[in-house]
């Protein structure tokens, strides 16, 4: 068994990057055009998906992710289709888990591999080498007998250490894949785990795809990962994960900046409009949003298709015309 506390240095490097980090989340407008823009937040959620689960080798490309959560049927492999509606389901209920509960974690688990691990929802039962993407051994995770003590020890430590969360949450990162607590799934996890605690620190993070950014620079992190392990402590990996966090957070920036025209703007006052009219009405029709918006039946009806298309509202036949209700 190892110290309360894993081991870690703080360095000059990663105050830098929190100094910065705390900066730019300061500065990100996006905070409350992502809580009223669906589908930037969307669009977010999906890249952060499939980001993630690239890392782990599946198939599915960035269109194809868009294509199975907006329910339409593609090519693929059936385990890489489940992969994205298990994690599209358990990142939606983000704020529903307590980072520091271990009954959360095994839950979490337990909706990211359904029907694709034995072990789903259980720590591992039987000793594990972790390999990186071209078969190399990396270490060998924590004996099975071990795994629950160390994980419920990690768990309370970062709920209870005064340290930074954004370092805080790099180290649990780290540690939950050295201990390797699940037979698979354990790298989808330590990520959702990463922006479930960020997300406590500040709730944009609930909608930055980090995942892609580590995705994008995917060589880093396994090297990241070999280095720390090769020195016996996170150091190199905080840093790297710190330097993935802070570039998720300008890139949000920027698309906030691209997107805060005048079209986006309208795109987005149209879009609650038509929230606000669903509040009260079961269904809303291109009459209805002619009025609401003061636009043609043709435009109507693009606005419809779009939100249909993004998977904000779905299309059905009310008589002989087309309605859209809430997904």
């Amino acid at each position: 068994m190892r110290n309360q506390k894993p081991p870690f240095e703080i360095t000059n490097q990663m105050i830098d990057y929190v100094a910065e980090t705390a900066e730019l989340v300061g500065k990100l407008s996006a905070v409350a055009s992502l809580s009223a823009n669906p589908m930037l937040r969307r669009s977010n959620r999906i890249r952060t998906i499939h980001g993630s689960l690239a890392i782990e080798q599946n198939t599915l490309s960035l269109d194809q992710v868009t294509a199975v959560l907006n329910g339409k049927h593609i090519l693929a492999p059936p385990k890489d289709i489940a992969e994205v509606k298990n994690a599209y389901e358990i990142y939606e209920r983000l704020d529903e888990l307590d980072p520091y509960s271990v009954d959360d974690l095994l839950t979490a688990h337990s909706i990211m591999t359904r029907n694709l691990v034995k072990e789903s929802g259980v720590f591992r039962t039987r000793p594990v080498g972790v390999v990186d993407d071209e078969g190399h051994v990396l270490h060998f995770g924590t004996l099975p007998q071990y795994v629950p003590d160390l994980v419920m020890e990690l768990l309370d430590w970062a709920k209870t250490s005064a340290v930074h969360m954004l370092i805080r949450s790099c180290v649990f990162h780290y540690e939950l894949e050295l201990i390797h607590p699940f037979a698979d799934g354990n790298g989808r996890m330590g990520r959702l785990w990463h922006t479930l605690l960020l997300s406590k620190w500040n709730p944009a993070f609930a909608w930055l795809p980090v995942e892609s950014i580590i995705h994008d620079r995917q060589q880093e992190y396994y090297d990241a990962i070999n280095a720390s392990n090769d020195a016996g402590e996170s150091t190199v990996f905080i840093e790297f994960m710190l330097s993935a966090i802070k570039a998720s957070l300008m890139d949000a920036i920027n698309t906030s900046d691209e997107m805060s025209d005048g079209r986006m703007d309208k795109a987005t006052l149209r879009w609650n409009k038509i929230q606000e009219y669903l509040k009260t009405h079961d269904y809303i029709m291109n009459a209805d949003v002619r009025e609401l918006c003061g636009v043609s039946a043709a435009t109507a009806n693009r606005i419809l298709a779009k939100l249909d298309a993004e998977g904000l509202l779905a299309k059905f036949r009310q008589k002989s015309h087309w309605a859209y209700k809430p997904c």
